[in-house]
């Protein structure tokens, strides 16, 4: 019998889901947030990461209002460029190309409304550094098909983590939740999962 409400995520994101297992939450209920993504004009990339957890955690907390309901996003940038999401593989191209040989920034905004509307919200930044690629271990990584759909092109924890010989800040705020301050925000509105009492 559960005497608290319900925990919902914002997101359709299989890796979030997997990231708060790691710590023993699991939600109620995954209910993705159906939102435009597209950079403001001139938006830089930690108020955009910002914006959209905010913006997916409150369409979804609109339907769920007594609902504790938690959404994130994660942005790749490259000095001020907001990298997209790669959905083809000219895209993923660029995108490592971009990458490739120097350092980036991943910023993850988290963003968690509780019963009764309140939102809290904070923004996770990682710096990562991306040795340089040969055409052969490009051409591999763009064949896996894992970049697809990944902010920047790559996914950190699958086989482009042989790609990252250094990486400062929340390994799991760059594949897309930072545990620690995602907890704590959980457990300041209130929230305590049975099994991290």
């Amino acid at each position: 019998m559960r005497t608290r409400p319900p925990l919902i995520l914002a997101s359709a994101s299989p890796r979030r889901l997997d990231l708060l297992a790691q710590i023993g939450i699991t939600p109620d209920e995954v209910v993705p947030a159906d939102i435009d993504e597209t950079p403001a004009r001139g938006e830089l990339p930690r108020p955009h990461a910002q914006r959209l957890a905010q913006d997916k955690c409150r369409a979804v907390a609109a339907r769920h209002p007594d609902a504790f309901v938690l959404a994130a996003d994660t942005v790749v940038a490259a000095g001020r460029r907001i990298l997209p999401k790669a959905e083809d593989e000219a895209a993923a191209r660029r995108c490592l190309a971009l990458l490739a040989g120097r350092n980036h920034r991943v910023f993850t905004g988290i963003a968690l409304s509780a019963p009764g509307g309140t939102v809290s919200a904070r923004v996770i930044e990682a710096r990562v550094r991306m040795k340089r690629l040969s055409q052969a271990e490009t051409d591999a990584y763009i064949k896996s098909g894992e970049w697809h759909g990944k902010a920047g092109g790559y996914a950190i924890q699958g086989r482009a983590a042989a790609f990252i010989p250094a990486i400062t800040g929340s390994y799991s705020g760059v594949v897309g939740l930072p545990l620690a301050e995602t907890l704590a925000l959980l457990r300041g509105a209130g929230y305590v999962a049975e099994s991290t009492h």
